[in-house]
């Protein structure tokens, strides 16, 4: 597990690297057969998984799950942790500790508060990064720390930005604003941080290739690969009740494939 840690620090240190986020366990043994270097999960898709909408998976069910899933790769996984389902300091430094116990090699932090509905202020969640930053180094475990204010109808780079920055002085490994689209946006994030920044592949969000050249390390998919999946799904059983044709199975898995990712 050291040396998986390790290897996550290391893909950080330089280049940008693309990194999905798989929703359970085949899922992740899926996207390790096509051959990206690290996972991370995503609440909204694992939410989905578990027949639940996003925020509402306990902290024992994603303990559980990421367990699982690190269980089933040789590549490093990254948590997306939400709140850290804790309202204190010692909340936090106990989920952190759980979810490295579980395999983890990162973990991210959010500035949104779940039962509050809110994004909380840059004091309190900076306060919050500097925890959860602290109990991560003793994991080593790579910390993310998230500035929702975008995704709740927060306007202005202004306070992303202050939040990051706040967020990195506390501690944090990676900065990541989900909802930065476009170049000139990104690339004054990046220039100001500083430190490596994650973008969330989005429509209308740069490829991977300008992402690199605007300097950016890291790029994730949050639940887009689980609606995809799930929305491939739904159109293959709409063909079948509609039409009772099966269509549908020239898109899936070969049994070559499934042998090969799925075979012990």
């Amino acid at each position: 597990m050291d040396a998986v840690r390790k290897r996550f620090h290391q893909l950080h240190a330089a280049g940008t690297f693309v990194m999905p986020n798989a929703w359970d366990v085949g899922s992740a043994r899926v996207l390790r057969h096509a051959g990206f270097a690290a996972l991370a999960t995503t609440s909204s898709g694992l939410a989905a998984a578990l027949g639940k909408l996003d925020q509402q998976v306990t902290r024992d069910e994603l303990v559980a799950h990421v367990a699982a899933v690190a269980a089933a790769v040789d590549v490093p996984v990254s948590v997306d942790s939400e709140w850290l389902f804790a309202e204190t300091a010692e909340g936090i430094t106990e989920t952190v500790g759980l979810l490295a116990e579980a395999g983890a090699a990162g973990l991210s932090i959010e500035d949104y508060h779940p039962v509050a509905k809110s994004v909380q202020p840059i004091a309190v969640s900076a306060e919050r990064v500097g925890t959860a930053a602290e109990a991560a180094r003793r994991h080593g475990l790579v910390l993310t720390a998230r500035a929702e204010n975008l995704l709740y109808g927060h306007a202005g780079l202004d306070d992303t930005i202050t939040r990051l920055i706040a967020y990195r002085d506390a501690g944090a490994d990676v900065l990541f604003a989900p909802g930065l689209t476009t170049p000139d946006d990104i690339a004054r994030v990046v220039r100001a941080v500083g430190a490596p920044v994650n973008v969330l592949a989005l429509p209308g969000t740069p490829d991977v290739a300008e992402l690199s050249a605007l300097g950016v390390r890291r790029v994730s998919t949050g639940g887009s690969l689980a609606w995809a999946a799930y929305g491939a799904l739904r159109d293959a059983a709409r063909e079948f009740l509609e039409s009772g044709t099966t269509g549908y199975r020239t898109r899936g898995l070969t049994p070559t494939e499934v042998k090969s990712i799925f075979a012990p």
